[in-house]
C-alpha cells in the first residue's frame, strides 16, 4: 500500500498540469486498499472447509494440561500423567498458530485448558491474541472452572476478554466438592458475580454438566438464576470420556430436562439460537437471563459443527470425541511455513468426520454408586449464589496448581511393591516428641444447640412446623436429655477413640500417647447480607483434640480419630433432635510438630460456610 501511494503521489495531477493518473495505477490502487477491507473480514480458506461442506471459523486452543480441580467426568482423581514443559506450545507459537488460522477465516477463538487461567502469563497472552483483530478476529472467549478468575478477570477484560463461560455443576457446596473433588465453591461463586457486575462481557454462560441422581435436581434452581441476571444457564448431557466411567442411565435427555422446566414454567419459549450455536435457546418471558441445552449424545449438532480444536502440546483435533490428531508443533519446530501448516491443517480438515462416534468408542460401565454418595438438600441454594460475600468472612487458600507429573507423585507408604496393603517399617526411625491437634465441627439447628448450650429458647428462632409439633419436640429434647450431658459424654468418646486408633485403622502403628486434651465448644455465628445487617445465625460445636507422645511416628491420626468421633458422638446423643439436620464437616489437622518432616500450622479460627441452617 505504501508503495501505491508513493506512486500516485509522483504522478498526482499539479494544478495546471495536463498530466492525469494512469487508469492502471488507480484500478491497482483501489484493488489494494479493497483487499485491506475484505482482510477485516477474510473469506474462509478451502483449508477449513471439509469434505461435507463445513466451514471451520471457530478455534478452541487449549493454553494448559493443568487443572486445579479433578471433576470425576472428565478427569481422574489423581490428576492426569501431564507432558513434559517443553513439548507445550510456548506464547508464541500459540500466537504464530492463531494469526495463521485468522488469517484464513477463524473469526472466534476460545481458551480452554485444563483449567487456562492457570498458565503463567494468561494476561499478556490475551492481549497478544487481541491483536489479531486488525487481521479479522472478532472475539476472545474463554471457558474456566472460575476457581482462582475473579483475581485476574478486570485485567483481562482490558487486554481482550469478550466472552466468558464457567463451569458450575452444582449449587450446593457439598455436592460441589463431591464432583470436584475439591472446595471452592464459595470463590467459584464470586466469580460468576464478579463477571456479571462488570457489564463489560458481551455474554456470560455458565455451563451445568446434569447427571442423573447427583444433580438433576438442580435445574429449576439454576433456571431460577435466570430471574434477575443477565445470565446464560447452558444444561450440557452427560457425555463419555475415557476413564469417566460413563453410564447411560445417568444421562438425561435435553427434552426430558426441558419438560421439567415446562412443568413449572410453561410460558418457556424458544428463543433464536446463534448461527452454528452448540445451544438450543429458550426463554421465559419476563427473566432477564435465558437456557440452553447442549444435546452431544441426544441430539448431536454434527451437522453444523464449525470448530477446530488446538492442544496444549501443538496438535490439531477436528473433533472432540476424534482420537486422531496431527502435530503443528513439530512441524513449526522443523522450521515448516505457514504455507506448509495450512496444508497439514487442510488435511486435518479434510478427514473429519460426518459425526462423533462417541457411544460405540467409550466404554460404558455402571456407576450406580454415585447417587448413594450424594447427601440430601433440605434448602435450595440459588438464591444465595449472587449475594455478596462479608469481607469479614476470611476465603480459604485455594492451591492453583494440583496436577502433578506421575514421576513426582510421592509413592503410597501402606502399600508394597505388589500393591498389597503393609504397615510402614519405623524401625530405624529415632524417638522423638510428637504433637498433633486436629478440628472439626457439626452444626447443628438452634433447638438442638439448645440442648448443648443450655441457652434460654428463643421462640423467634423456632420454625411454625416446630410450633405445630411441640409436644413431639418436647418430649424429643427429653429424650436426648436422658442421655446425659451431650458435651461431656462426647468428650470421654474422643479421649477413648483416641487410645484406640491403632484398633480402628488397621496400618495406625500402636504409640505410647502421654497427653490427650479434647474440648467441645458451642457456636453461634451471625451471618451477614449483603448490606452489613444480621440476616440469620449458625449454630455448631467445634471439637478441638491436641494428643503428644514420645514415639517413632507421628499423632496427627489419633488427634483426627479423637475428633471424629466426637462429632459422631454429639450426633448420636442429638439424633432424636435433630438427625436429619446435623452436618459434620472441616475435619482436619491444624497443627504438627515432631519427626523429621517439617512443623505445620493451619489457620481454622473461622468456620467454613458449610452449614446448611
Amino acid at each position: 500500500m505504501r508503495r501505491l501511494s508513493s506512486q500516485l503521489s509522483a504522478t498526482s495531477v499539479h494544478p495546471g498540469s495536463p498530466t492525469s493518473v494512469p487508469i492502471s495505477v488507480r484500478r491497482a490502487a483501489l484493488q489494494e486498499r479493497l483487499a485491506e477491507i475484505e482482510s477485516l473480514h477474510p473469506e474462509l480458506s478451502s483449508a477449513l472447509t471439509d469434505s461435507f461442506g463445513r466451514s471451520h471459523n471457530y478455534l478452541r486452543i487449549s493454553l494448559t494440561e493443568r487443572c486445579n480441580l479433578r471433576c470425576f467426568y472428565c478427569m481422574p482423581s489423581d490428576g492426569v500423567e501431564l507432558s513434559p514443559k517443553a513439548t507445550l506450545l510456548s506464547d508464541d507459537e500459540v500466537v504464530r498458530l492463531a494469526r495463521l488460522f485468522v488469517r484464513n477465516g477463524v473469526t472466534k477463538i476460545r481458551l480452554t485448558g485444563g483449567e487456562p487461567t492457570v498458565r503463567k502469563g494468561i494476561v499478556e497472552l490475551i492481549a497478544r491474541l487481541n491483536a489479531l483483530r486488525r487481521d479479522g478476529l472478532q472475539s476472545i472467549g474463554m471457558t474456566t472452572n472460575g476457581l482462582v478468575l475473579q483475581r485476574y478477570l478486570p485485567a483481562l477484560i482490558d487486554n481482550g476478554l469478550t466472552h466468558l463461560n464457567i463451569s458450575l455443576d452444582t449449587l450446593d457446596p457439598f455436592t460441589f466438592e463431591i464432583m470436584t473433588r475439591r472446595r471452592g465453591h464459595e470463590a467459584v461463586l464470586r466469580s460468576i458475580d464478579a463477571a456479571l457486575d462488570s457489564g463489560r462481557l458481551a455474554s456470560v454462560k455458565l455451563n451445568v454438566v446434569v447427571i442423573r441422581g447427583l444433580n438433576d435436581r438442580e435445574v429449576l434452581d439454576f433456571v431460577e438464576m435466570t430471574r434477575d441476571r443477565p445470565v446464560s444457564i447452558r444444561f450440557i448431557e452427560f457425555m463419555p470420556f475415557t476413564g469417566n466411567k460413563w453410564d447411560k442411565s445417568k444421562m438425561i435427555p435435553s427434552m426430558d430436562m426441558l419438560d421439567r422446566i415446562r412443568d413449572r414454567h410453561p410460558t418457556v419459549t424458544k428463543a433464536s439460537d446463534e448461527l452454528n450455536d452448540t445451544a438450543r435457546s429458550y426463554r421465559i418471558p419476563g427473566y432477564r437471563g435465558s437456557i440452553g441445552f447442549i444435546s452431544s449424545m441426544s441430539d448431536h449438532f454434527c451437522g453444523d459443527c464449525n470448530r477446530l480444536r488446538l492442544t496444549a502440546d501443538g496438535q490439531i483435533k477436528v473433533c472432540l470425541f476424534d482420537a486422531k490428531e496431527m502435530s503443528l508443533r513439530d512441524q513449526m519446530r522443523s522450521g515448516a511455513s505457514d504455507d506448509e501448516l495450512l496444508r497439514t491443517i487442510g488435511k486435518a480438515v479434510g478427514g473429519k468426520k460426518e459425526k462423533h462416534a462417541a457411544l460405540s468408542s467409550s466404554a460404558i460401565c455402571g456407576n450406580s454408586r454415585l447417587a448413594s454418595m450424594i447427601p440430601r438438600v433440605r434448602k435450595p441454594f440459588a438464591n444465595r449464589l449472587f449475594q455478596a460475600h462479608s469481607s469479614a468472612s476470611p476465603s480459604r487458600a485455594i492451591r492453583a496448581f494440583t496436577t502433578t507429573r506421575r514421576a513426582e507423585r510421592a509413592k503410597l507408604t501402606h502399600v508394597d511393591e505388589s500393591g498389597r496393603p503393609s504397615m510402614v517399617d519405623v524401625s530405624s526411625k529415632a524417638f522423638t516428641s510428637r504433637s498433633a491437634t486436629a478440628h472439626g465441627r457439626i452444626f447443628l439447628p438452634f433447638h438442638a444447640f439448645d440442648l448443648v448450650s443450655f441457652a434460654a429458647t428463643d421462640p423467634n428462632t423456632i420454625s411454625s412446623e416446630e410450633h405445630s409439633s411441640s409436644k413431639d419436640l418436647v418430649k424429643a429434647k427429653a429424650k436426648a436429655r436422658a442421655k446425659g450431658d451431650v458435651l461431656t459424654v462426647a468428650q470421654l468418646a474422643a479421649i477413648m477413640a483416641c487410645k484406640r486408633t491403632s484398633d480402628l485403622i488397621p496400618l495406625c502403628h500402636p504409640l505410647p500417647i502421654t497427653h490427650v486434651s479434647v474440648s467441645l465448644v458451642p457456636e453461634a455465628k451471625d451471618i451477614y447480607d449483603p448490606d452489613g445487617r444480621a440476616s440469620r445465625s449458625r449454630y455448631s460445636v467445634l471439637c478441638t483434640a491436641s494428643v503428644r507422645c514420645s514415639g517413632k511416628t507421628g499423632v496427627e491420626m489419633e488427634a483426627l480419630t479423637a475428633v471424629s468421633v466426637g462429632l459422631l458422638t454429639v450426633w448420636d446423643m442429638l439424633k432424636a433432635v435433630a438427625g436429619r439436620e446435623m452436618v459434620m464437616g472441616d475435619i482436619c489437622v491444624s497443627h504438627k510438630s515432631g519427626g523429621m518432616s517439617e512443623d505445620f500450622e493451619r489457620d481454622v479460627d473461622h468456620d467454613d460456610s458449610h452449614s446448611l441452617h
